[in-house]
C-alpha cells in the first residue's frame, strides 16, 4: 500500500512539473539588469518625450519577447526613424533612415529575433483601426544607456516602436502619442 500512495505522489508531482513547464514555455522573463549611466551633456535626444538614463537606476533587460500569436499584445511607442531622431543610428535591417510618414517600426528584441522579421510587413490594430508597417529596426531589449542607444533606456519585451506615421493611421490624436496598448501580427 505505502508503494502504491508513493507511486501515485511521483506520478502527481511529474504531471504538475510538465504542466508547469508547458505553461512556462509561453512566457518571456526577466533576463537582467543593467546600471544607467549619466549622458554626456547634449547627447540624449529628448523628441518624443523619450526617456534620458538616469545615474546609478537599475534597467530591465530582456532576451525573449511573449509569444507570437495572431493577435500579440504589445504597447505601441513613439519614434522616430529620422537622421537626427530620437532613434539614434540608421536602422538596423538596411542601415538606412527613413520618413516620420512612412509607417515603419522596431520590434523588441525577442520580436526582432535576430533580425528573421527585417523588411517585412506586420499589421497593427489599435484604436479600432489597423495598419500595416514594415520592420526595420530592434527596440533593444538587451541594452541601453550609451551612445549607440541615444543614451535611452534598454526597450521592455513588449514593445513596437512606431513612426509618426503608424501613429496617425491608427487615427490617434497628436495628444495621446506615446504609449497604445495594441494587437499585431505578422503580415
Amino acid at each position: 500500500m505505502k508503494k502504491q500512495v508513493c507511486a501515485s505522489v511521483f506520478l502527481l508531482v511529474c504531471v504538475l512539473s510538465l504542466v508547469t513547464l508547458s505553461v512556462e514555455a509561453g512566457t518571456c522573463n526577466l533576463s537582467g539588469k543593467i546600471r544607467g549611466k549619466k549622458p554626456p551633456p547634449g547627447q540624449c535626444n529628448r523628441e518624443n518625450d523619450s526617456d534620458c538614463c538616469k545615474q546609478g537606476k537599475l534597467y530591465n533587460i530582456y532576451r525573449c519577447s511573449p509569444q507570437v500569436t495572431s493577435r500579440t499584445k504589445a504597447t505601441l511607442t513613439l519614434n522616430s526613424f529620422e537622421k537626427n531622431g530620437d532613434g539614434g543610428a540608421p536602422s538596423e535591417c538596411d542601415n538606412q533612415y527613413h520618413s516620420d510618414d512612412t509607417p515603419v517600426v522596431a520590434l523588441s528584441t525577442g520580436w526582432y529575433n535576430k533580425g528573421s522579421r527585417c523588411l517585412n510587413y506586420i499589421n497593427i490594430f489599435g484604436n479600432g483601426r489597423t495598419v500595416k508597417a514594415k520592420v526595420v529596426d530592434e527596440c533593444d531589449s538587451t541594452m541601453g544607456c550609451d551612445s549607440d542607444h541615444d543614451y535611452q533606456p534598454p526597450c521592455a519585451n513588449n514593445i513596437v516602436d512606431a513612426s509618426k506615421a503608424v501613429w496617425k493611421a491608427l487615427g490617434v490624436p497628436e495628444s495621446d502619442w506615446g504609449g497604445l496598448d495594441i494587437y499585431w501580427s505578422d503580415a
